[in-house]
Protein backbone atom coordinates (compact mmCIF):
# COMPACT_ATOMS: atom_id res chain seq x y z
CA UNK A 1 0.00 0.00 0.00
CA UNK A 2 1.16 3.38 -1.24
CA UNK A 3 1.78 5.97 1.25
CA UNK A 4 -1.18 8.24 -0.01
CA UNK A 5 -3.14 5.69 -0.44
CA UNK A 6 -2.92 4.99 3.39
CA UNK A 7 -3.26 8.24 4.56
CA UNK A 8 -6.52 9.11 2.82
CA UNK A 9 -9.04 7.45 5.02
CA UNK A 10 -7.07 9.52 7.87
CA UNK A 11 -7.89 12.60 6.13
CA UNK A 12 -11.61 11.63 5.29
CA UNK A 13 -12.33 11.72 8.86
CA UNK A 14 -9.39 14.14 10.27
CA UNK A 15 -11.21 16.38 13.25
CA UNK A 16 -10.51 19.94 13.96
CA UNK A 17 -7.68 18.45 16.29
CA UNK A 18 -6.30 17.21 13.62
CA UNK A 19 -5.91 20.26 11.05
CA UNK A 20 -4.88 22.67 14.16
CA UNK A 21 -2.29 20.34 14.28
CA UNK A 22 -1.36 19.69 10.55
CA UNK A 23 -1.08 24.15 10.64
CA UNK A 24 0.90 24.65 13.23
CA UNK A 25 3.65 21.65 12.01
CA UNK A 26 3.57 23.25 8.38
CA UNK A 27 3.78 27.18 10.26
CA UNK A 28 6.91 25.65 12.95
CA UNK A 29 8.65 24.17 9.86
CA UNK A 30 8.43 27.01 7.93
CA UNK A 31 10.15 28.96 11.19
CA UNK A 32 13.34 26.40 11.31
CA UNK A 33 13.82 26.45 7.58
CA UNK A 34 13.96 30.22 7.99
CA UNK A 35 15.95 29.83 10.78
CA UNK A 36 18.57 27.31 9.26
CA UNK A 37 18.70 28.99 5.92
CA UNK A 38 19.23 32.40 7.90
CA UNK A 39 22.32 31.35 10.11
CA UNK A 40 23.62 28.94 6.62
CA UNK A 41 24.30 32.50 4.79
CA UNK A 42 26.68 33.53 7.99
CA UNK A 43 28.03 29.99 9.78
CA UNK A 44 31.11 31.77 11.03
CA UNK A 45 28.79 34.40 12.84
CA UNK A 46 26.63 31.23 14.08
CA UNK A 47 30.36 29.40 15.10
CA UNK A 48 31.02 32.71 16.98
CA UNK A 49 27.94 32.09 18.78
CA UNK A 50 28.13 28.83 19.85
CA UNK A 51 31.47 29.97 21.40
CA UNK A 52 29.93 32.89 23.05
CA UNK A 53 26.78 30.48 24.54
CA UNK A 54 29.76 28.05 25.90
CA UNK A 55 28.08 25.29 24.06
CA UNK A 56 31.53 23.71 22.81
CA UNK A 57 32.41 22.20 25.67
CA UNK A 58 32.22 18.83 24.30
CA UNK A 59 33.29 19.07 20.91
CA UNK A 60 34.67 21.56 18.63
CA UNK A 61 32.04 24.57 17.85
CA UNK A 62 32.43 23.78 14.06
CA UNK A 63 31.48 20.30 14.95
CA UNK A 64 28.22 21.56 16.92
CA UNK A 65 27.32 23.76 14.12
CA UNK A 66 27.15 21.12 11.58
CA UNK A 67 25.02 18.96 13.62
CA UNK A 68 22.79 21.68 14.52
CA UNK A 69 22.21 22.40 10.85
CA UNK A 70 21.52 19.02 10.40
CA UNK A 71 19.17 18.81 13.20
CA UNK A 72 17.00 22.05 12.87
CA UNK A 73 16.91 21.24 9.16
CA UNK A 74 15.70 17.79 9.10
CA UNK A 75 13.29 18.67 11.87
CA UNK A 76 11.87 22.23 9.39
CA UNK A 77 11.13 19.25 6.73
CA UNK A 78 9.81 16.81 8.89
CA UNK A 79 7.23 19.36 10.42
CA UNK A 80 7.16 20.93 6.84
CA UNK A 81 5.74 17.49 4.95
CA UNK A 82 3.12 17.00 8.64
CA UNK A 83 5.40 14.27 9.45
CA UNK A 84 4.10 13.91 13.15
CA UNK A 85 5.96 10.75 14.03
CA UNK A 86 6.99 10.20 18.12
CA UNK A 87 10.82 10.47 16.18
CA UNK A 88 10.10 13.39 15.19
CA UNK A 89 7.66 14.87 17.51
CA UNK A 90 10.42 14.29 20.58
CA UNK A 91 12.94 16.22 18.84
CA UNK A 92 11.53 19.19 17.78
CA UNK A 93 10.28 19.79 21.57
CA UNK A 94 13.39 19.15 23.05
CA UNK A 95 14.86 21.94 20.11
CA UNK A 96 12.03 23.92 21.30
CA UNK A 97 13.00 24.20 24.81
CA UNK A 98 16.56 24.54 24.23
CA UNK A 99 16.07 27.70 21.92
CA UNK A 100 13.87 28.78 24.56
CA UNK A 101 15.99 27.90 27.82
CA UNK A 102 19.07 29.74 25.49
CA UNK A 103 17.26 32.82 25.34
CA UNK A 104 15.81 32.79 29.06
CA UNK A 105 19.30 33.04 29.78
CA UNK A 106 20.26 35.56 27.80
CA UNK A 107 17.77 37.87 29.43
CA UNK A 108 18.54 36.83 32.81
CA UNK A 109 21.86 37.94 32.26
CA UNK A 110 21.55 40.77 30.52
CA UNK A 111 18.91 41.85 32.92
CA UNK A 112 20.97 41.38 35.66
CA UNK A 113 24.01 43.51 34.08
CA UNK A 114 25.74 39.92 33.56
CA UNK A 115 26.00 40.62 29.47
CA UNK A 116 26.18 42.98 27.26
CA UNK A 117 22.30 44.39 25.94
CA UNK A 118 22.57 44.15 23.00
CA UNK A 119 23.13 40.04 23.13
CA UNK A 120 20.85 37.74 21.61
CA UNK A 121 20.50 34.17 19.58
CA UNK A 122 21.33 34.44 16.72
CA UNK A 123 19.18 31.69 16.15
CA UNK A 124 17.85 33.72 13.07
CA UNK A 125 21.18 34.69 11.56
CA UNK A 126 22.77 37.92 12.26
CA UNK A 127 20.50 39.85 10.08
CA UNK A 128 17.30 40.04 12.58
CA UNK A 129 18.01 42.57 15.36
CA UNK A 130 16.58 41.31 18.57
CA UNK A 131 16.89 42.54 22.07
CA UNK A 132 17.15 39.30 24.88
CA UNK A 133 13.15 40.23 25.96
CA UNK A 134 11.62 40.41 22.60
CA UNK A 135 14.03 37.27 21.25
CA UNK A 136 12.50 35.22 24.46
CA UNK A 137 8.90 36.70 23.56
CA UNK A 138 9.54 35.67 20.68
CA UNK A 139 10.15 32.81 20.44
CA UNK A 140 7.60 31.95 22.93
CA UNK A 141 5.26 32.88 20.49
CA UNK A 142 6.58 31.57 17.24
CA UNK A 143 8.06 28.57 18.40
CA UNK A 144 6.78 27.77 21.98
CA UNK A 145 3.08 27.73 21.63
CA UNK A 146 3.29 25.73 18.07
CA UNK A 147 5.74 23.03 19.68
CA UNK A 148 2.90 22.49 21.96
CA UNK A 149 -0.06 22.15 19.13
CA UNK A 150 1.85 19.79 17.00
CA UNK A 151 1.00 16.97 19.40
CA UNK A 152 -2.75 17.37 18.35
CA UNK A 153 -4.71 15.25 15.96
CA UNK A 154 -1.70 13.09 15.32
CA UNK A 155 -1.97 11.18 12.01
CA UNK A 156 -1.48 7.97 12.24
CA UNK A 157 0.52 5.78 9.51
CA UNK A 158 3.35 3.93 8.96
CA UNK A 159 6.67 5.29 11.40
CA UNK A 160 9.03 5.92 8.41
CA UNK A 161 6.98 6.14 5.34
CA UNK A 162 9.33 6.22 2.52
CA UNK A 163 9.02 9.56 0.76
CA UNK A 164 8.27 11.38 3.56
CA UNK A 165 11.42 10.09 5.43
CA UNK A 166 13.86 10.39 2.63
CA UNK A 167 13.33 14.17 2.30
CA UNK A 168 14.11 14.55 5.65
CA UNK A 169 17.09 12.60 5.73
CA UNK A 170 17.85 14.74 2.63
CA UNK A 171 17.55 17.66 4.67
CA UNK A 172 19.94 16.49 7.38
CA UNK A 173 22.21 16.55 4.73
CA UNK A 174 21.66 19.54 2.93
CA UNK A 175 21.83 22.23 5.41
CA UNK A 176 24.87 21.15 6.99
CA UNK A 177 26.62 21.29 3.18
CA UNK A 178 24.63 24.24 2.35
CA UNK A 179 26.42 26.13 5.89
CA UNK A 180 29.96 24.53 4.30
CA UNK A 181 29.70 25.95 1.16
CA UNK A 182 28.00 29.39 1.74
CA UNK A 183 31.11 31.49 2.42
CA UNK A 184 32.52 30.74 -0.94
CA UNK A 185 29.05 30.80 -2.56
CA UNK A 186 27.91 34.31 -4.06
CA UNK A 187 25.50 34.88 -1.47
CA UNK A 188 26.25 38.47 0.37
CA UNK A 189 23.93 40.60 -1.18
CA UNK A 190 21.33 38.01 0.42
CA UNK A 191 22.90 36.82 3.32
CA UNK A 192 23.73 41.02 4.39
CA UNK A 193 21.92 44.33 4.50
CA UNK A 194 24.19 45.59 1.91
CA UNK A 195 23.02 44.98 -1.74
CA UNK A 196 22.40 46.97 -4.92
CA UNK A 197 19.47 49.59 -4.27
CA UNK A 198 20.00 50.03 -0.55
CA UNK A 199 20.45 53.53 1.01
CA UNK A 200 22.71 54.56 2.75
CA UNK A 201 20.79 56.27 5.47
CA UNK A 202 19.38 53.08 6.17
CA UNK A 203 22.38 51.29 6.70
CA UNK A 204 21.90 50.74 10.97
CA UNK A 205 22.53 48.89 13.87
CA UNK A 206 20.94 49.68 17.06
CA UNK A 207 18.46 51.24 18.71
CA UNK A 208 16.93 54.46 20.30
CA UNK A 209 19.80 56.41 21.52
CA UNK A 210 22.52 53.76 20.71
CA UNK A 211 21.47 53.52 17.29
CA UNK A 212 24.18 54.08 14.53
CA UNK A 213 23.59 54.52 10.93
CA UNK A 214 26.52 54.93 8.13
CA UNK A 215 25.08 57.87 6.68
CA UNK A 216 26.14 60.13 10.04
CA UNK A 217 29.63 58.27 10.46
CA UNK A 218 29.96 58.52 7.01
CA UNK A 219 28.32 61.71 5.62
CA UNK A 220 29.95 62.71 2.48
CA UNK A 221 28.79 59.33 1.42
CA UNK A 222 25.36 61.27 0.48
CA UNK A 223 26.85 63.12 -2.26
CA UNK A 224 28.73 61.73 -5.57
CA UNK A 225 30.35 59.15 -6.45
CA UNK A 226 32.87 56.45 -3.98
CA UNK A 227 34.53 53.25 -3.63
CA UNK A 228 34.26 51.76 0.03
CA UNK A 229 36.19 49.28 1.20
CA UNK A 230 35.22 47.40 4.69
CA UNK A 231 38.22 45.89 6.21
CA UNK A 232 40.16 44.39 9.52
CA UNK A 233 43.52 46.66 10.22
CA UNK A 234 44.68 43.64 12.28
CA UNK A 235 44.08 41.47 8.78
CA UNK A 236 47.22 40.45 6.82
CA UNK A 237 45.08 39.97 3.82
CA UNK A 238 44.00 43.78 3.74
CA UNK A 239 47.45 45.16 5.06
CA UNK A 240 49.20 43.43 2.06
CA UNK A 241 46.19 45.37 -0.31
CA UNK A 242 47.43 48.80 1.42
CA UNK A 243 49.62 49.85 -1.55
CA UNK A 244 47.10 49.63 -3.93
CA UNK A 245 44.59 50.80 -2.43
CA UNK A 246 46.99 53.73 -1.46
CA UNK A 247 48.13 54.33 -5.41
CA UNK A 248 43.90 54.37 -6.50
CA UNK A 249 43.52 57.11 -3.34
CA UNK A 250 46.22 59.25 -5.21
CA UNK A 251 44.95 58.77 -8.23
CA UNK A 252 41.24 59.96 -7.47
CA UNK A 253 42.69 62.93 -5.79
CA UNK A 254 43.48 64.32 -9.43
CA UNK A 255 39.92 63.75 -10.34
CA UNK A 256 41.32 60.56 -12.26
CA UNK A 257 39.40 57.97 -10.28
CA UNK A 258 36.81 57.37 -8.40
CA UNK A 259 37.26 58.68 -4.42
CA UNK A 260 38.17 55.64 -2.08
CA UNK A 261 36.86 55.16 1.52
CA UNK A 262 37.74 52.54 3.70
CA UNK A 263 35.57 51.43 6.61
CA UNK A 264 37.18 49.64 9.87
CA UNK A 265 36.41 49.00 13.35
CA UNK A 266 38.68 49.99 15.80
CA UNK A 267 39.70 52.76 18.57
CA UNK A 268 41.13 55.71 17.47
CA UNK A 269 44.26 54.28 18.83
CA UNK A 270 44.37 51.59 16.85
CA UNK A 271 43.65 53.71 13.87
CA UNK A 272 46.38 56.24 14.38
CA UNK A 273 48.81 53.19 15.07
CA UNK A 274 47.66 51.86 11.23
CA UNK A 275 48.40 55.09 10.08
CA UNK A 276 51.99 55.50 11.78
CA UNK A 277 52.90 51.85 10.49
CA UNK A 278 50.89 52.16 6.65
CA UNK A 279 51.30 55.77 5.91
CA UNK A 280 47.94 55.09 3.80
CA UNK A 281 46.86 57.85 1.18
CA UNK A 282 43.24 56.68 1.83
CA UNK A 283 41.00 58.26 3.91
CA UNK A 284 39.95 55.50 7.17
CA UNK A 285 36.61 55.98 8.75
CA UNK A 286 35.62 54.22 12.01
CA UNK A 287 32.27 52.51 12.09
CA UNK A 288 31.62 50.22 15.50
CA UNK A 289 31.78 46.12 14.19
CA UNK A 290 27.86 46.14 15.48
CA UNK A 291 27.42 48.17 12.12
CA UNK A 292 29.78 46.49 9.78
CA UNK A 293 28.64 43.01 11.07
CA UNK A 294 25.58 43.56 8.98
CA UNK A 295 27.37 44.35 6.07
CA UNK A 296 29.71 41.86 5.30
CA UNK A 297 30.05 37.95 5.61
CA UNK A 298 34.21 37.79 5.16
CA UNK A 299 36.71 40.23 4.47
CA UNK A 300 37.27 42.81 2.83
CA UNK A 301 34.00 43.34 1.24
CA UNK A 302 33.48 46.53 -1.17
CA UNK A 303 31.02 48.68 -2.85
CA UNK A 304 30.31 51.34 -4.70
CA UNK A 305 27.90 54.58 -4.04
CA UNK A 306 26.25 57.25 -6.33
CA UNK A 307 24.50 60.02 -4.14
CA UNK A 308 24.02 57.79 -1.23
CA UNK A 309 22.49 54.12 -2.99
CA UNK A 310 24.45 51.41 -3.24
CA UNK A 311 25.15 50.35 -7.03
CA UNK A 312 27.29 47.78 -7.05
CA UNK A 313 29.07 45.50 -4.35
CA UNK A 314 32.18 42.85 -4.29
CA UNK A 315 33.45 40.43 -2.62
CA UNK A 316 37.44 41.40 -1.74
CA UNK A 317 38.49 44.87 -3.43
CA UNK A 318 36.71 46.28 -5.83
CA UNK A 319 38.68 47.53 -9.36
CA UNK A 320 41.16 50.18 -8.31
CA UNK A 321 42.78 52.45 -10.95
CA UNK A 322 44.68 51.01 -13.87
CA UNK A 323 42.56 47.46 -13.02
CA UNK A 324 39.26 48.44 -14.40
CA UNK A 325 39.15 45.76 -17.11
CA UNK A 326 40.37 43.38 -14.42
CA UNK A 327 38.54 42.43 -11.56
CA UNK A 328 40.76 39.05 -11.24
CA UNK A 329 38.89 37.49 -8.66
CA UNK A 330 36.40 39.59 -7.21
CA UNK A 331 33.09 39.13 -8.25
CA UNK A 332 30.50 41.86 -8.97
CA UNK A 333 26.50 41.89 -7.78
Amino acid sequence: MTESSSTTPQLATAGPLYWIGTAASVFLGAVYLLATWGKALTPDAFTEQIRLEGLDFLLPASVVVMIAFAIEGAVALALLTNLRRLWVLVPTTLLTLFFIGLNFRVWWETSRGLREESASCGCFGSLVERTPGEALACDLVILGLPTVLIWLGRPRGRRFPPLRTALVVLAAIAAPLLAWLSPGLPLDDLATKLSPGAEVSELCAGRDAERVCLDLLVPELAVGEHLVVIGDLDDEAFTDEVDRLSDHAMVARIGEATDLTVLADGTAEEHRAFFWQYAPAFTIHEVPEALLGTLYRRLPRSFRVEDGTVTETWSGLPPLAGEAGDDSEDEAT
